[in-house]
């Protein structure tokens, strides 16, 4: 086991884009990534991002997985693990488990959190094993944009300005913040807030896989998904109990990719609005 570094990108890309392809399609779902250059922009950010830690599992100096914890904010979010399919079911896969949420127990994170794919009933049950809570039944959702107003609800592009209101948001929904995601996601252009009764009423990081949101109602989110161009990546997640919103979405003609598990350990609280998690949590 050692740290993850830039170099690691190409390689560490090709086993993310085989390890998540082949277990996809052994379960007749389309693959995350599109290719093993789309992936391996994904690892070689993560793995250039100070906010991010890395680690890779290497044996007679073959790379055989990685695995990530997202530390910009006060709950770490894991992922993506991925593991070489020549070498997988033989432990690498908990070996970097462990790695990263003994790291998250170092840095003194109150929780650590993540989202499987449902079909992936070995890592479910790792993550079982390893103490992970099943909380929520996510839907991975996508589809042409709505392209749709929701009176009364004003969206615009968030600034720097627009951060202690959506992190304060963010506290009263879930108990912490995502202050970290949130300055990446404004500094990117990819935030956008809600405005209702002259406040910011709900954020987002960006309508995607990689993005959450948060809202005083469903109508904030609504507003979000409705002015979104696309949706990035996969597609963008919504948790089934959720089942106004659920229904707006499938009444506009998105459609259900897959299912995904929410899973946590250590603190979590019953989200008190509505919300979207992105692939991390």
């Amino acid at each position: 086991m050692r740290p993850g570094t830039p170099a690691d990108a190409g390689q560490s890309g090709r086993i993310c884009y085989e390890a998540f392809r082949a277990i996809a399609l052994h379960h007749n779902f389309p693959p995350d990534f599109p290719s093993p250059e789309v992936a391996a922009g994904l690892t070689g950010m993560l793995l250039s991002h100070p906010g991010f830690y890395s680690v890779v599992a290497e044996a007679d100096g073959m790379m055989l997985g990685t695995n990530f914890l997202d530390e910009r904010s006060k709950i770490a979010g894991v992922g993506p693990i991925t593991v070489d399919p020549e070498v997988q079911n033989a432990g690498v896969g908990r070996t970097l488990m462990l790695d990263v949420m003994g790291r998250a127990r170092e840095r003194g994170f109150p929780g650590i959190r993540l989202l499987q794919a449902a079909y992936h009933t070995r890592s479910l049950s790792l993550y079982a094993k390893l103490g992970f809570h099943s909380r929520e039944s996510i839907a991975v959702i996508q589809g042409d944009p709505v392209v749709e107003e929701i009176p009364g609800y004003t969206v615009r592009t968030a600034t720097a300005e627009d951060l202690v209101s959506c992190n304060a948001l963010c506290v009263r929904v879930h108990g912490h913040d995502r202050a970290g995601e949130l300055e990446d996601a404004v500094r990117q252009g990819s935030a956008r807030v809600v405005e209702h009764d002259g406040r910011v009423s709900g954020y987002t990081t960006g309508i995607a896989f990689v993005a959450h949101a948060v809202g005083e109602s469903n109508e904030e989110l609504k507003a979000l998904i409705g002015s979104a161009d696309e949706y990035v990546g996969p597609g963008f997640l919504v948790p089934i109990r959720n089942s106004e919103l659920f229904r707006w979405c499938l009444r506009r003609g998105l459609r259900v990719v897959q299912l995904m598990t929410l899973m946590t350990v250590g603190l979590y609280q019953e989200p008190a609005g509505a919300w979207m998690p992105s692939i991390l949590y």
